[in-house]
This record gives C-alpha cells, structure tokens and sequence, in this order.
C-alpha cells in the first residue's frame, strides 16, 4: 500500500471529487478523515470506508470558519499523531455576469475557495513541519486556475489565486519536507457541473445539451468529461511521490483542455 501509515485531511470529502480521492487514499493504506459541512454525509463515507477495511472518521468542517477549522484540524492530529495529507476540496458555484455578480456571493465564493484553502493550510502545516515531518498539501484548482469563461469571475479569480498559495507554500515548506499542488481537472459531470448546465443554458440563451458539447467540452480532444477516478489517481500520484522533484506545480486533467 503506496500510504500505509499516513493520515490525510480531505475537504468537502462527503461527495464527487472529494469523496473519489478520499476513498482512493485510503485503499492505499492512508487514515483519512473526511471533512465536510454535511456531518452526516461524511460519516456515511466514512462508515464505508471502513466497511471495505479502510480506516476513515468523519467530521464536520466550515472550511471559512477559522475556529472550526483549527479545531477539526487539531483532533485528527491529536487522534492520530500527525497529519501527512491535506487536499483542500471543499468548493461551490455560483454563476452570474460580473456587472450582475453580487458582492456577497464574491465574498462566499472567496471564502470558501481562498480562505478555506488558506485556514486548512496554516492549520495542517503545524504539524507537518514539526520534526520535519513534511506532507503534501493539494489544492483542487480547475482548468480555470489558467483560462477564463464568462459567468465565472469569482471563481476563476479564486481558482489563480490557488495557484500562488501553492507556489509560495512550495517555497516555505521545501526546508521541511513539505511539497505542494494544484491538481486542474477540466469539467467533471458532479453534481455541481450539473447544477451548472441550466444555469448557463438560461444565461447564455442556448440549450442544455449545447451547454454540454460546447461549453464544456468543446475544448477537449475526445469530447469526454473529466471522472472523478482521473482526478483521484491524480491525487493518489503526487501524495505516494518520493522527493521534492515535483512541487509547486499545476496538473492539468482535462482530456486535452488546456495545454500547459
């Protein structure tokens, strides 16, 4: 098992890309505690989780809460002795034009995105730069950390910021072992992307399924969507890495979207 004896952090881990990468982590030995605002779903996922032999708790977490964050963060590595794993998931989606785009909405967006990214990150690097202990903190930034589409500005705005974080955390933590990525997946068919499709078809003025073939995967090369599995084994990828060869580094999954 590429993760026996590590302890990962998965935000937002309760469905879609959260759950696929927490439930990946631990079949390859990793503890993982699913972190999520919906207590119950987490342990739900939990529960199956160590259903299959795995070991996973779940908690619940306001990632734009300060207090709670570091709370939640101090109990798993009080739990278990550290924490090795962060992968900062947790997001959501509000689609508008910027001059209809209201500034509480910009600051949610923000918040859940950036500050949720950031409040997670100092919190788990307490213990990962204890000793040297290092770790691997993954951010989930999105085809549009490096392209924009109309409808999105706060959440392009916040997907390059993840960018910068990462790099700088890259920067600080290489003298403790402590690497950093943002993982880029084009359109994944979520929950959250199909809540999109409608949404964009009314402001856009086209169809549901022109949504679909043009918007979101007219860029691509074989017309797919991104899965939740591509995204994961991704992930699985840059937490079992051996050094700091790779670090600060964006990873676009796309099917061909984007082409660093």
């Amino acid at each position: 098992m590429k993760l026996q004896g590590k302890t990962a952090v998965v935000t937002g881990a309760a469905s879609g890309i959260g759950k696929a990468i927490a439930e990946l982590l631990a079949s390859e030995g990793a503890t993982v505690a699913i972190a999520d605002l919906n207590e119950d779903a987490a342990n739900t996922v939990a529960h199956a989780i160590r259903a299959k032999g795995g070991h996973a708790i779940g908690l619940a977490m306001d990632v734009a809460d300060e207090t709670a964050v570091e709370r939640a963060i101090e109990s798993v590595a009080e739990r278990f002795g550290g924490i090795d794993i962060l992968v900062s998931n947790a997001g959501i989606q509000i689609v508008n034009p910027v001059h209809e785009y209201s500034f509480a909405d910009w600051k949610r967006m923000q918040a859940i995105h950036l500050d949720g990214a950031f409040l997670t990150t100092r919190a788990a690097l307490k213990h990962m730069y204890r000793d040297k202990r290092g770790g691997t903190i993954i951010y989930m930034g999105s085809v549009h950390s490096h392209e924009a589409s109309p409808l999105k500005c706060a959440y392009v705005t916040a997907k390059h910021g993840l960018l910068g974080l990462a790099r700088v955390v890259a920067k600080e933590g290489g003298e403790h072992n402590v690497r950093s990525h943002v993982i880029c997946p084009g359109f994944v068919r979520t929950p959250l992307v199909d809540k999109q499709i409608p949404e964009q078809a009314r402001e856009l003025g086209i169809s549901e399924e022109e949504v679909i073939r043009r918007v979101m995967l007219g860029g691509t090369v074989d017309g797919v969507f991104t899965t939740v599995d591509d995204v994961a084994q991704t992930a699985l990828f840059l937490c079992a890495y051996p050094s700091n060869a790779l670090t600060g580094q964006s990873f676009v999954v796309s099917h061909g979207w984007y082409m660093q």
